[in-house]
């Protein structure tokens, strides 16, 4: 499959992995793709991302990524669901915190303290699942190469913590749909 990516989206694939090693992710997440996107320029990805303003708010998404690893992965329509049932996670983070630490849920401090991999991170379920939705996406576009956008397509036709993220920040599958099928001047990449 990676054959059929553009460079910008093998760009992003690898942004991806390295992102997942800074943070010391035992593998790489949909988070780590959407970072690497926002490290694009000169793509059509780039160039929705910025047309949608998110390009200018990188911390804001970096804080949203980072408060749903301190719930343990679990987008807001997780927690919301739970509350629905009673359960408080941010009472249940809070005391979790309380006794382990800050971030104790975080799905990568465990293995913090354990030395750096040499080895590349694998890709988890959810980014695979992602890449695999990329390819379809550009099929079902008539696209014969899989690009950054189709990535992009692809986390915020997806549920979960990007998709979550993304749309908090206005990009959704149709503003990028908008803003792609826009004109000449989306073609950038």
């Amino acid at each position: 499959m990676f054959e059929r990516f553009t460079k910008h989206a093998r760009a992003v694939v690898t942004g991806a992995v390295e992102h997942a090693e800074r943070l010391d992710a035992g593998s790489v997440g949909e988070e780590h793709m959407l970072l690497a996107l926002l490290d694009r320029e000169g793509s059509r990805a780039s160039f929705a991302l910025a047309s949608l303003g998110v390009t200018g708010r990188r911390e804001s998404v970096e804080r949203s990524l980072a408060e749903a690893r301190r719930r343990g992965g679990l987008s807001q329509a997780d927690t919301d669901a739970l509350a629905g049932l009673g359960i408080d996670v941010t009472e249940i983070v809070s005391r979790v915190e309380e006794v382990h630490g800050v971030g104790a849920l975080d799905d990568d401090t465990s293995r913090r303290g354990r030395g750096r991999r040499t080895v590349r991170r694998p890709f988890g379920p959810e980014a695979k699942s992602t890449l695999e939705k990329s390819l379809r996406i550009a099929l079902g576009r008539g696209d014969r190469s899989i690009g950054d956008e189709h990535i992009l397509l692809a986390l915020t036709a997806r549920p979960g913590i990007a998709a979550e993220v993304l749309a908090e920040h206005g990009v959704t599958y149709g503003a990028v749909e908008r803003v792609l099928g826009g004109g000449g001047e989306a073609k950038a990449g």
